[in-house]
């Protein structure tokens, strides 16, 4: 694959299901309060979308343009953890977007932004049609995998992985690999042979690098591994601008490490992210700062405005917040069950299990314990919190 294809792709691949994006409305009490402030039109991204939305609206009917600037919002919402970029994405795709056989391009970028908001079931139809029609479509085996992976259908996410080789980099081949095996049963084999290959082929881009690197600090943090965790974690931070995924995985990597004063310097100034603004709060809260009170009362507001939309994207998230900040074991394990019906990754198990032990809730314990046996997903704290779990026979 070229240099400058994989740049497209990684974009699009790399946007997390699970925590791009979301923030709920805030009015302010004061009609002079700085509520947000706006990139400046000097920033070259910005100065970039810019030109690139003004030639589209001269051309609204050139699919080549509206798919570039479509993608490029998904970056920035990658990066930036922005829903509102995503709005920017269906908008420059409007003439095709609802279509039942749109063109193929815009079948993978509409499948990425459903994904992005649950619609796991309408992003694999999308994505079927598009390998149907192109197989050695990159993008959308790579998609395809993501989504698979998220909503726990291990297997076939390992074979949309094998549909990529010969198609892709052998190292983005093997990530897409080494994710589904870390969870499946092989995580040792999986963290080893990405480390090996990421050494003898270095990734070719920063998003890349970062992609890799972050799994690997995943995988050896489920494996108790911490030393070798933290120093993946950093060289992914070291790569680049971290993208809100990567910014909330080393900050749980901190908290669970009793190191919430390291979060609460990282998220003070990311808190528009809704799981940022989680993992803002629990610092606080560690901390015992007089802020967190505040914080966690925003972060609630929130998550009530959401619930009265009907959005529900974020419920491992409320799971969460409900858990460990309002103390509601009940509520949160409601949450946590709702959400496990939607998507399973490690994350999604971990907030199930807590939420199980510290409910009691007898279904919650049974579904831990039965994902735990069907995936063998090795992970040493999910382990440790379910063998604490009474689940009847």
């Amino acid at each position: 694959m070229r240099l400058d294809a994989l740049r497209r792709l990684l974009p699009l691949a790399l946007l997390p299901a699970s925590m791009c994006c979301g923030a709920a409305p805030h009015i302010p009490a004061d009609g002079g309060q700085v509520v947000e402030r706006l990139p400046s039109r000097t920033d070259p991204v910005q100065r970039e979308l810019l030109r690139l939305r003004a030639e589209l609206s001269r051309r609204p009917g050139d699919l080549g343009l509206a798919a570039t600037l479509a993608r490029r919002y998904i970056e920035q919402a990658r990066i930036e953890g922005d829903p509102r970029y995503l709005g920017y994405a269906e908008a420059a795709l409007a003439p095709w977007w609802k279509q039942n056989q749109p063109p193929e391009q815009v079948l993978v970028l509409r499948a990425t932004l459903r994904q992005s908001t649950h619609q796991f079931g309408a992003a694999l139809a999308d994505l079927d049609l598009a390998v149907k029609r192109d197989s050695d479509n990159v993008q959308a085996w790579l998609t395809r995998a993501t989504v698979q992976m998220v909503t726990g259908d291990l297997a076939a996410a390992r074979g949309s992985c094998m549909r990529l080789y010969s198609r892709a980099p052998a190292l983005v081949v093997q990530t897409c690999l080494s994710s589904v095996g870390s969870i499946s049963g092989d995580a040792a084999a999986s963290y080893r042979r990405l480390l090996e290959l990421q050494a003898r082929r270095p990734p070719d881009t920063p998003d890349i690098g970062i992609w890799v690197q972050t799994l690997l600090a995943e995988m050896a943090a489920r494996a108790g591994d911490a030393a070798a965790a933290e120093g993946h974690f950093r060289k992914a931070l070291a790569l680049g601008r971290p993208d809100s995924y990567l910014l909330g995985a080393w900050a749980d990597f901190l908290l669970d490490h009793g190191r919430a004063p390291e979060v609460a310097r990282l998220l003070k100034d990311k808190t528009r992210v809704d799981a940022l603004l989680l993992r803002y709060a629990l610092a606080l809260t560690a901390m015992k700062s007089p802020e967190a009170a505040a914080q966690t009362a925003a972060l609630g507001a929130r998550f009530d405005a959401a619930q009265l939309r009907g959005d529900t994207v974020h419920r491992r998230e409320q799971a969460r917040f409900e858990l460990a900040l309002r103390g509601n074991a009940a509520a949160a394990v409601r949450l946590a069950k709702a959400n496990w019906a939607v998507q399973k990754e490690p994350a999604d198990l971990r907030i199930l299990a807590d939420c199980a032990l510290a409910s009691g809730d007898l279904d919650a314990a049974r579904l831990v314990r039965d994902w735990l046996r069907t995936s063998r997903i090795e992970d040493r704290r999910i382990a440790a919190t379910a063998a604490r779990l009474r689940v009847p026979a």
